[in-house]
């Protein structure tokens, strides 16, 4: 690559256009056909469903329950071919017309032990909910903190779909992290019972007088990876009712991504409304974004993952020549199932994450300036200091909590759990966030932006990125930031980048995420939807319904 892309300043470069033609085959003498309506096609479907229930008995809330489904997806396909131009690269444009919504509705029972045959419903399966607990529900929750954090979202679910009552899930201290803290060290535990107490009933332990009266200790077990709530109450939910106490382990991904949208809403009540964490986190972390927002006003937060395990576990090869591949190839030995992998191939494939320096090039061909402030969150890198000093180049304002911190982050750093909800806050205050993976941090905050209003979220686009971070060298930086732009579409947390049901529901909360009626949105003066103006009435009106953000929603 030039010196004018290794050492870069001030880039340059436009965004390419494209447009895209199909050939329509036609007769001299067939006419245009009309496109299908929507409201054809739903139409359609429901006397179809509605022929089959007469044979198979299904209740008609079933169809009701489709239709709604099936219209709610047609909203998110409303902005396909709006967003074609230049993208703001601070934010998006079309957030405004979406905003996060978890509030139970009238066919949600209004207390855990309200007494309500909800089971008889096909598309909600949940035991009847009589006016006791069907026994105590114990969750071991498995990895790290934004792994266990999906863990506890899903056992308040799972705890919902039983009818039992759930003990306060016991967080891993054996894994990689090795961190002995308790969910009351990282998560206020007081609003977690109180916040969740009309959804599920929620305790600190088993009363020991209970324990004492039973004649065999808990059962344990495991269930498979994404098993829907039908898995839970033909195989969990016979043995607790026999055995009073059971305890589920492992428990990460144990519950279905697509399941009834009321149950979706209580994930994300639970994992954006009722984990909080505790006072000294919050206080730490909000302290670290008012010290970045003394020195700038936008600030970008960057969480790369590039320890030593986790690239040696890729098999990928980032130019450190025989010294990296010798010390990444012992460390890969610890996995005896890994096979050899061709590591260029690897990274063809966008099975690489990106490098530090990759990262500061792919912002700077966005637009990004080298005054622009990044945070960055990370364990320890790969090749320390000396990996970070192409980044630290790209963007001199460059910092992190140890440095932000100082003496207040001393009480925690025996804690890698803590540290980590530390960095979670400033990337969540973030006005970019940006990852350069796809690992269970970034998919919950991917996930938990979009439902806060969908912030700007950038993930790079590692299958077209990864064979043009090999290819720059051979390029002008004009040609490398035009493709990064072209290649990065897609890849900006617009409101229409995913289509719901695909991937986590962790990182895509679709059932969670409302649509705002255009007539709310369009500038009654101007007729622009994206009008500042426009949308200060809207705001007003809506604080009721819509939660509040960042620290102002640990107020409530």
């Amino acid at each position: 690559m030039s010196d004018k892309l290794a050492l870069l300043q001030h880039p340059g470069g436009s965004l390419l256009s494209h447009k895209h033609e199909c050939c329509k085959w036609r007769s001299s003498a067939a006419q245009p056909r009309k496109p299908i309506s929507w409201s054809l096609i739903c139409g359609l479907m429901l006397f179809c469903l509605g022929m089959i229930s007469l044979f198979t008995g299904h209740v008609a809330s079933d169809l009701e329950w489709y239709s709604q489904r099936l219209m709610k997806r047609r909203s998110y396909f409303k902005l396909e071919g709006i967003n074609k131009g230049p993208i703001d690269k601070w934010q998006s444009d079309y957030a405004k017309y979406f905003y996060g919504c978890s509030k139970r509705s009238r066919n949600f029972p209004l207390s855990p032990n309200q007494s309500l045959k909800f089971a008889d419903s096909s598309f909600m399966p949940v035991a009847i909910r009589a006016r006791s607990s069907n026994g105590y529900l114990l969750i071991a929750a498995s990895g790290g903190l934004n792994q266990q954090r999906t863990g506890i979202s899903d056992a308040v679910v799972v705890a919902r779909i039983l009818n039992a009552t759930l003990v306060i899930p016991e967080l891993d201290h054996r894994s990689y992290w090795k961190d002995d803290s308790d969910f009351a060290n990282i998560f206020d535990v007081n609003w977690f019972i109180s916040y969740l107490a009309k959804d599920v009933t929620i305790v600190r332990r088993v009363p020991d007088k209970f324990m004492r009266s039973m004649d065999k200790p808990p059962y344990t077990m495991r269930v498979p990876r994404k098993s829907p709530p039908e898995y839970y109450l033909d195989q969990v939910l016979p043995i607790l009712q026999r055995r009073s106490v059971l305890q589920l382990t492992k428990f990460d991904y144990r519950l279905a991504n697509n399941i009834d949208d009321e149950l979706q809403k209580l994930r994300c009540r639970a994992n954006y409304h009722a984990l909080r964490f505790t006072k000294p986190i919050q206080e730490l972390g909000q302290k670290l974004v008012t010290r970045m927002r003394a020195m700038a006003n936008r600030f970008i937060a960057v969480h790369l993952r590039f320890e030593p395990d986790m690239l040696a576990f890729s098999g990928c090869y980032f130019g450190g020549g025989d010294k990296e591949r010798n010390e990444l190839g012992e460390i890969r030995k610890r996995w005896e199932t890994l096979t050899d992998v061709d590591a260029d191939e690897e990274r063809r494939r966008g099975r690489c994450p990106l490098t530090p320096h990759e990262v500061g090039l792919m912002l700077r061909a966005l637009g990004f300036a080298n005054d622009s402030y990044i945070y960055v969150a990370s364990g320890e890198i790969y090749g320390g200091e000396e990996t970070l000093r192409p980044l630290r180049d790209l963007f001199p304002n460059f910092y992190t909590k140890d440095m932000l911190a100082n003496e207040d982050l001393k009480p925690f750093l025996p804690f890698s759990s803590r540290l980590a909800a530390i960095d979670y806050i400033v990337c969540d205050e973030s006005d970019v966030f940006v990852t350069n993976n796809n690992g269970n941090m970034a998919k919950i905050l991917a996930g938990r932006r979009r439902y806060m209003g969908h912030k700007r979220t950038i993930r790079p686009n590692a299958k077209r990125l990864g064979p043009l971070m090999m290819e720059r060298d051979e390029m002008d930086w004009d040609t490398f930031a035009r493709k990064v732009k072209a290649f990065q579409k897609g890849f900006m947390g617009e409101p229409d980048e995913m289509r719901p049901g695909r991937g986590e529901f962790h990182e895509y909360p679709y059932s969670c995420i409302c649509e705002r009626p255009l007539s709310d949105v369009v500038d009654n003066k101007r007729g622009d939807p994206r009008s500042e103006q426009g949308n200060q009435g809207l705001r007003e009106r809506s604080k009721e319904e819509e939660p509040a953000l960042g620290a102002k929603e640990n107020e409530a």
